[in-house]
């Protein structure tokens, strides 16, 4: 049966995204089920936010859909096809394949009841739940993610998703600036992040005599990023058992977006 939803992938958008995908195993049983029908059943999971067992009866098997959304989380094929679409969309925009200055901010979501591991209390935003702390180029584009519980410090969290980019700093050779807010501005941590990794940490703070919303230089960026994850409905509340599935679902819609985009 043929999708009539919003969600599904055309033929330009598969072209695109399908050499990127990993090839059937070398052994075993044949693969049978279509992997454009796999990735548009994932993608109605992340935009109406139903559980795995609720998909509709012309995608795949829900255990199926599930089971290739897990293998593909443990074994970093979001992050990779994510990347490799980062920087077809920065070279369509003129762009160089890799960013030089990126913006850096936090997000807390609250979890479902069900969730236990990697939750807490932030106590500013007065959410029970996880936090993103998010690293975006200048068009918004996800440089890198970092799931963890929502009583995370600022600066602990910078610390986490720094050292993690750290470890794969071939993907960010052109990487010197960062902006941030108030809260990583604390005593040591800008030269810490110098002395460690030599990128620059510019904050850009939000004006003393303002009141009500204020567009920020440099650091809407990040919030703009925010506000395309919201039209996804799994990820304004926090579903996923372990943080791993929570960035791959960010992945996959950054993945989308970029696909809508490119075709």
């Amino acid at each position: 049966m043929t999708s009539a939803y919003p969600i599904t992938l055309t033929d330009e958008q598969y072209a695109l995204l399908e050499p990127l995908l990993p090839p059937p195993a070398p052994c075993g049983r044949p693969r049978s089920v279509s992997l454009k029908r796999v990735i548009e059943a994932m993608l109605y999971v992340l935009i109406t936010g139903c559980p795995w067992r609720l998909l509709p009866h012309d995608y795949p098997p829900s255990g199926t859909v599930y089971y290739y959304f897990q293998q593909w989380t443990n074994q970093g094929i979001w992050k990779q096809i994510h990347d490799a679409l980062v920087a077809f969309v920065r070279r369509d925009a003129g762009r160089e394949a890799t960013a030089s200055a990126a913006a850096l901010d936090s997000q807390s979501v609250p979890t479902a009841v069900m969730v236990n591991r990697e939750v807490g209390f932030d106590a500013a935003k007065k959410i029970k739940g996880r936090k993103r702390f998010t690293l975006v180029d200048t068009l918004g584009l996800v440089i890198s993610v970092q799931v963890v519980a929502a009583s995370t410090p600022e600066r602990q969290g910078a610390r986490q998703l720094l050292s993690r980019l750290d470890e794969e700093r071939e993907r960010v050779p052109r990487l010197h600036l960062i902006w941030v807010d108030g809260g990583f501005s604390g005593v040591g941590f800008i030269e810490w992040v110098m002395a460690m990794f030599y990128w620059v940490l510019e904050v850009v703070s939000r004006p003393q005599d303002a009141k009500g919303f204020v567009l920020l230089p440099r650091r809407w960026v990040v919030e703009r990023t925010y506000g395309w994850l919201h039209w996804c409905r799994r990820l304004n509340v926090d579903y996923e058992r372990l943080p791993c599935s929570s960035e791959s679902f960010i992945y996959l819609a950054m993945i989308r977006l970029m696909l809508r985009r490119l075709a």
